[in-house]
């Protein structure tokens, strides 16, 4: 890679669409996720158990969109396994039940692009889909990426699918041996349409360990299956194996969740399960929808 992380020194948060034009992250925004991602300090512990914690920020419940952290201990998973995982986009469709269509649009740097992303949400409530600027950095035996929603000329809201938006979403790969790894995940989502916040919150505070560890063992058969699906070809790791096209900047823009349509989602029960079911498509024990 052609960009390296600098000091690895808590620095505070710096979300990255407190900007109003589309930059891909740098040093200083892969520092302050990370630091995010490992800090202690106003974040409340909501679930720990069989080796994943989940913890929500602090923040209003019904006028804010949490922030929520998920961590997950993998002891037989290697870091650069896990990353391969979460860029591989063939693989993807293979584990992740809940995708409905999703694609690399361009190339923006060695280490960023810009993606597509459907998947399919528990009925009444409508499918959702993403446009993201996603960026990754490896540092040593450590990994981080991360993402955003953007705007794309060619790939405009559709009305069969909600566009939802990544405020901030990422991840923070951490070795722990040769063969074992912790993995956080750092979101704030908002899946637009009108489901009120606290719906959004509290779904997604038992959502999120679910997901983990569906792609958890989706981790532990990806060697085999890789083997068998090019194995050398990792565009992550070799971005002169990328196929994209390149994209400017300028033809981007940051996508703000205020701008888009609120879709009338009104017929939806507030039985639990739809309740947990209903911000991130993810209502089954199979459903996964990590962006």
């Amino acid at each position: 890679m052609e960009k390296s992380a600098a000091s690895t020194e808590p620095q505070g948060p710096r979300p990255v669409l407190g900007r109003d034009s589309v930059q891909v992250p740098d040093d200083q925004d892969f520092r302050s996720f990370r630091s995010e991602c490992e800090a202690e300090a106003g974040w409340n512990l909501t679930y720990s158990k069989a080796g994943v914690s989940v913890w929500v920020q602090a923040v209003e419940m019904d006028r804010t969109l949490h922030k929520i952290k998920c961590r997950m201990e993998c002891r037989d998973v290697p870091a650069e396994t896990l990353y391969d995982v979460l860029h591989d986009i063939e693989y993807r469709k293979k584990w992740d039940s809940n995708v409905i269509e999703t694609f690399d649009i361009a190339r923006l740097t060695v280490n960023a692009d810009v993606g597509y992303y459907s998947w399919r949400c528990p009925k009444p409530l409508k499918n959702r889909d993403v446009i993201t600027l996603r960026s990754w950095l490896p540092m040593g035996t450590d990994y981080i990426i991360m993402n955003y929603s953007v705007k794309h000329p060619k790939y405009p809201p559709r009305k069969d699918l909600v566009r939802a938006v990544s405020i901030q979403t990422g991840y923070l790969i951490q070795s722990t041996g040769p063969k074992s790894c912790v993995i956080t995940y750092l979101a704030q989502v908002d899946p637009k349409g009108s489901l009120p916040k606290w719906v959004v919150n509290k779904s997604s505070q038992f959502l999120a360990p679910k997901a983990m560890k569906k792609m958890y063992k989706a981790c532990v058969k990806y060697p085999e299956w890789k083997q068998k699906h090019q194995p050398h070809f990792k565009p992550w790791l070799h971005p002169e194996q990328s196929p994209l096209p390149s994209l400017a900047l300028s033809e981007l823009s940051v996508q703000h969740a205020d701008s888009l349509e609120n879709i009338d989602e009104s017929a939806v029960a507030e039985s639990r399960e739809e309740r947990m079911g209903s911000a991130g498509g993810e209502g089954s024990d199979d459903d996964t929808s990590l962006t």
